[in-house]
C-alpha cells in the first residue's frame, strides 16, 4: 500500500476529539458544498420575461413626434 497523508493535521494546540470531529465535519460539508451556478448568458431580447415585469408606458400627447427630435 502507498503512504497517504493526512487529511488535517494539528499544529498547535491539543483539541479533544470532540473539537476535532466538529472541524472534521466543518471541513467536509464545505467540500461538498457545491459553487454557486453562473446565471445563463442572454441569448435574446425577446426571449426576456423579465420585460413582461416592467410597468407599461404611458406616453403623453404627441410623444411619437418629441422622440425623433435631437436632444438639445
Amino acid at each position: 500500500m502507498s503512504e497517504q497523508r493526512p487529511l488535517l493535521r494539528v499544529v498547535r494546540g491539543n483539541p479533544s476529539d470532540a473539537e476535532l470531529a466538529a472541524l472534521t465535519a466543518v471541513v467536509a460539508a464545505a467540500s461538498a458544498a457545491k459553487a454557486p451556478e453562473k446565471p445563463k448568458p442572454r441569448t435574446s431580447w425577446w426571449g426576456d420575461h423579465a420585460t413582461a415585469l416592467h410597468k407599461p408606458l404611458h406616453p403623453g400627447e404627441d410623444a411619437w413626434r418629441a422622440s425623433g427630435l435631437p436632444q438639445g
